[in-house]
């Protein structure tokens, strides 16, 4: 029996997901409170003690500690981490007993050097079981924690650190990447020198790291309200300044059990790898699973190192029962030819994907190769809310290029522009009742106007994503792309998503990007920009063949007004393309202070779309 039909059995909901879904929406207080104990968490009183967005007051007399919730009960002999890198022969396990060891150990440290309760400790680390160990450590005193990858510039990680006066940076020297390490020192040292407020510094390859980790001391987490601030995750930082979005420590770990126990169905004996960096949410995810008791991958390293199949390879060997990509990934070892065929994939149950939308002929591919025994669970959700929106169940059907339903306690809905529900056509995604991970505020934002117009500027007391999606006329949800960068082309309006889905399936083209310009006069102009295949060039047939996968399989009214050869797509360092930003400078807008190279998988490409937005305007 799988967990969420546990779920319902303990819950007395009779009937299948749609009836459990519909319970847990209807009634939120009862729901969370049946699915706290359910997952084996002690919250007494409501659930839902007040409900308005924003602001819901969630479990007001539960005491929580998010580090206490991963690692209480555990045994102490089954392994919790698996650290792996590009290097088979280093891979190495922490026991749950070793990772509750050395948490306590860390949180003696920082108590030592002065920690508690609401201080902030940041990390510049790479997806190693010590990022874990140093966030558990910090969660379990209090203290707030926020962390970028070591991919990122000194400016970015600066932009967000020095938001939070930090008292403690916990950092390497160094990350693993295409079979090279990266020498990170100079940026560390940068960025200590920018952070006045620090007391300490910590490098996890050091001395005093070891010495940090040797103590062998209780296991002590401090009990705070279910609201008392858990970390900072940071928006992109590519079209303003990086918004600290502020989750609590009880609404993360009910979201995250919630999500990974029922939606993935993880539990003690499973595997959870994802591909992911400390930067992106989907670390976080990964984190959460210990909520469940499953065991999880931190890899160092890149995902096409030594061969583009690496973490189908690295997925097998470590006996991996659910793992996770991007569908960009997916598309990459498909036209490699490569994938999870050939590998022993015996153990794995599910796949899942996220990061951008899933195309549903990359979906066919992947399934066939997969078998039928294996599961490919779409999720889609944010950074906003440390969780997802829409995703599978173990008891759900998927259809190629749709996400199954959405998820239990999230009341989802799509809405036009008047405000009023649709049903089988793109609308706005929106959720019209709280959830427990809503973050509690934005960092420094003292009056909340930042936090009410990010969400709540366009429907007065109802969540506004960002994304247009479709509610399918069996329940499935379609995500089409994000709102702000839609196609409107003589008023039909339609996602970039649907764009990329043909255009990307061609062999010949790598990546897309289309953007939509408003221009004087009432003008449109529609470039669609490709990055191709090696060898191959943008002559009269592709563009032909290009235009005409527009008009077969998208829409005949978006068949791009010029087919554009790029020398590349910039993306956020999570992998999300930088379509505002590029249709702004295209526009010839300065993005100025509002814009941080460091945030950029690659800055120097937003020059190159300039000079293409100078060169039409000067025609």
């Amino acid at each position: 029996m799988s967990r969420i039909e546990d779920l319902a059995r303990f819950a007395a909901v009779d009937g299948g997901y749609d009836d459990l879904w519909a319970w847990s929406v209807r009634d939120l207080d009862a729901f969370w409170a049946t699915a706290a104990a359910h997952l084996g968490f002690e919250l007494p009183g409501p659930a839902l003690a007040e409900e308005r967005m924003p602001g819901a007051v969630w479990f007001p007399q539960a005491r929580v500690n998010y580090a206490a919730a991963v690692l209480d009960g555990r045994p102490d002999d089954e392994v919790a981490v698996v650290g792996a890198t590009e290097d088979p022969a280093a891979t190495h396990e922490l026991t749950w007993g070793e990772l509750r060891r050395r948490t306590a150990s860390l949180a003696a440290h920082l108590r030592d050097l002065g920690v508690g309760e609401g201080d902030r400790v940041v990390g510049f680390l790479p997806n190693t079981p010590d990022t874990i160990v140093a966030l558990l450590a910090s969660a379990s005193l209090g203290a707030v924690w926020s962390v970028c990858g070591m991919d990122y510039a000194a400016s970015a990680a600066r932009a967000r650190f020095e938001q939070l006066d930090p008292v403690v940076l916990v950092h390497a020297t160094s990350y693993v990447h295409g079979g090279k390490v990266r020498d990170r020192s100079d940026v560390v040292a940068e960025l200590a020198g920018a952070l006045p407020t620090l007391r300490a510094t910590l490098d996890v390859g050091g001395p005093a790291w070891a010495e940090a980790l040797a103590a062998d001391v209780p296991f002590a987490p401090v009990s705070v309200p279910f609201a008392h601030p858990l970390w900072v995750l940071f928006s992109s930082g590519t079209t303003g300044k990086p918004k600290g979005i502020v989750h609590g420590h009880g609404g993360a770990l009910l979201e995250q059990a919630k999500v990974a126990a029922y939606h993935f169905d993880l539990g003690p004996g499973e595997r959870l790898f994802w591909y992911t960096t400390p930067s992106w949410m989907m670390w976080n995810f990964v984190v959460g699973a210990l909520l469940t008791g499953a065991s999880v991958v931190a890899y160092d390293g890149s995902p096409a190192h030594p061969a583009p199949d690496a973490l189908w390879e690295l997925s097998a060997r470590l006996g991996v029962t659910a793992n996770g990509m991007s569908p960009g990934y997916v598309a990459a070892c498909q036209k490699a030819g490569v994938g999870p065929r050939g590998h022993d994939l015996s153990r794995l149950r599910r796949v899942g994907i996220s990061g951008s939308t899933f195309p549903a002929t990359s979906h066919e591919a992947l399934q066939d190769e997969l078998g039928p025994d294996v599961q490919i669970c779409s999720i889609s959700g944010g950074t906003d809310v440390v969780s997802a929106f829409v995703g599978p169940a173990p008891t759900l059907p998927v259809w190629p290029g749709e996400l199954s339903r959405p998820c239990l306690g999230v009341a989802l809905d799509a809405f036009d522009e008047s405000g009023a529900p649709v049903r089988g056509e793109v609308g706005e995604l929106v959720v019209t009742r709280p959830m427990p991970s809503m973050p509690l505020h934005f960092w420094g934002d003292d009056d909340g106007a930042r936090y009410h117009d990010a969400y709540f500027d366009t429907y007065p007391g109802v969540w506004r994503h960002g994304d247009w999606i479709t509610i399918t006329d069996h329940g499935s949800v379609v995500i089409h792309g994000r709102s702000d960068a839609t196609l409107n082309r003589n008023g039909v309006r339609m996602g970039s998503g649907d764009i990329y889905e043909p255009v990307e399936a061609l062999p010949e083209v790598r990546e897309a990007l289309v953007i939509g310009m408003e221009e004087p006069g009432g003008g449109y102009w529609m470039p669609l920009f490709v990055v191709l295949a090696e060898g191959v060039e943008l002559d009269e047939a592709l563009d032909a063949r290009i235009r005409e996968a527009v008009r077969s399989h998208a829409s005949p009214r978006h068949v791009p007004d010029v087919v554009i050869q790029a020398p590349g797509i910039p993306h956020t360092r999570t992998g999300k393309k930088l379509e505002v930003p590029v249709k702004k400078v295209l526009a010839g807008q300065d993005l100025g202070g509002a814009y941080d190279p460091g945030s950029v998988d690659d800055p120097e490409l937003i020059d190159w779309y300039r000079t293409v937005g100078r060169s039409r305007r000067t025609r």
